[in-house]
């Protein structure tokens, strides 16, 4: 069944309070697109309160670098949000210069393959001069993102507390020895060449959400799986303590978005690490991975896109109410119109006491 395209949604949507599960590009795309669907409901063209459309983002990717806390979902969101980020490079903001990054690998310092520009390391300054004071990192985000109120999300970390996600490889040094990268490391430096053998969340077993996470998890309306990296993006955010049961008990209908279409990534490289944990590549495939709720998973809904059409309906009869829907989200309507698409599904599903 295919949803028709979005132009304007009735007014049960005006007051829907929203929460996505999301990390990185796939997460803050959908973002853009869910708050210009939420807008064209609205009088005066808000999205409302910062409460209506709340983003939990990964903090998995996060790490300590040449002395500073380096958050790149929760920037590459933010930036995103506000306008300001550099869409051809992919990340951080536009108009970089790199002066200080060249200089800080004259003496050596950070890694060399992880560039960050210098508007960028402004915020990794001002950030890391804060969690030194003791300032929290959910408040250390509300700062930041305080300098662009045209964010209009309101943007949670999952947690407050260092959980640093690391990849268990084959040493590219040492053969028959096994090592650990941090996952940034395995990322960017080798762009995932080295086949992983294995995810490790160090600090997830004592973390908690932070405030604000679970509270808004309770109340929302709708919760939607981001079409972010299933294994280190979503899959970071529900290990976390009382994530995953916080999902599974609420009211609302959760729907989750494919972030693979006709076998293949929509960006970056989550096939490999759905390799890593024995998924195969494929919409339905993540689908089942996430579960039904009905059978001890998270969802209840799911959309892939047309060309996966044929995967609906048996993960309909699985417990998984499906719809194939353009998924593709090359610029901020087509984003909004599959945002438009969930609020659908979510309507269809209903609220239904679990």
């Amino acid at each position: 069944m295919l949803l028709g395209p979005v132009v304007e949604r009735s007014s049960r949507f005006e007051s829907m309070k929203v929460v996505v599960l999301a990390g990185g590009v796939g997460g803050s795309r959908f973002l853009r697109g869910m708050r210009a669907q939420l807008r064209r409901t609205q009088p005066d063209g808000s999205v409302g309160t910062s409460a209506e459309l709340t983003a939990i983002v990964n903090t998995g990717d996060d790490l300590w670098l040449a002395g500073l806390r380096i958050t790149p979902d929760l920037d590459t969101i933010m930036y995103a949000l506000a306008g300001i980020n550099d869409t051809e490079r992919g990340w951080g903001r536009v108009g970089e210069t790199e002066r200080v990054a060249g200089e800080l690998r004259e003496w050596g310092i950070g890694w060399p393959w992880f560039t960050l520009g210098d508007l960028d390391l402004s915020a990794s300054i001002a950030r890391s001069s804060w969690l030194r004071d003791g300032v929290p990192l959910h408040e250390v985000v509300e700062r930041l993102q305080a300098r662009w109120p045209e964010v209009g999300v309101r943007l949670l970390p999952a947690t407050d507390d260092e959980v640093e996600t690391h990849v268990v490889v084959d040493s590219p040094d040492s053969p028959g020895v096994t090592t650990e990268l941090h996952f940034q490391e395995w990322w960017t430096r080798y762009r995932a060449s080295l086949p992983a053998l294995a995810f490790v969340q160090h600090g997830v077993e004592s973390a908690t959400p932070a405030p604000g996470v679970l509270e808004a998890i309770a109340v929302a309306d709708l919760i939607v799986l981001g079409p972010s990296n299933p294994v280190v993006s979503i899959g970071t955010i529900l290990a976390i303590p009382g994530l995953r049961d916080a999902v599974r008990a609420t009211s609302a209908p959760v729907v989750g978005v494919s972030p693979i279409i006709g076998g293949a990534v929509v960006r970056g490289m989550a096939d490999a690490c759905l390799t890593a944990i024995g998924v195969e590549t494929g919409a339905a495939a993540v689908a089942r991975h996430y579960g039904s709720r009905a059978a001890g998973g998270v969802l209840d809904g799911w959309l892939l896109d047309t060309v996966d059409a044929a995967s609906a309906a048996g993960l309909t009869a699985e417990g998984i109410e499906t719809r194939a829907v353009p998924l593709w989200m090359t610029d901020e309507a087509l984003s909004a119109a599959l945002a438009g698409d969930v609020l659908e599904l979510a309507a269809q599903l209903g609220r239904t006491t679990r």
